[in-house]
């Protein structure tokens, strides 16, 4: 089986680690990282593990505000 395309990829409601990494400009290290301090979201199928795609704009918007907060 092929990897998805970008393009695919970007359609996607779901991504798997990897590509949430990807998505992020992370490593999986750093992915599972967050999903066990829970900063990050996923959800189980059975034994996958996916990361839906807002999870991950959440993340980002919640970085963000709390780089705002630091600031002076």
């Amino acid at each position: 089986m092929n990897p998805p395309s970008k393009t695919e990829e970007s359609h996607r409601v779901m991504l798997t680690v990897a590509e949430a990494a990807r998505r992020l400009s992370i490593g999986r290290c750093t992915i599972y990282e967050l999903l066990a301090s829970g900063a990050l979201e996923s959800v189980h199928i059975g034994r996958l593990r996916r990361i839906p795609v807002d999870c991950l704009a959440e993340f980002v918007d919640a970085c963000r505000r709390e780089q705002q907060e630091r600031l002076p």
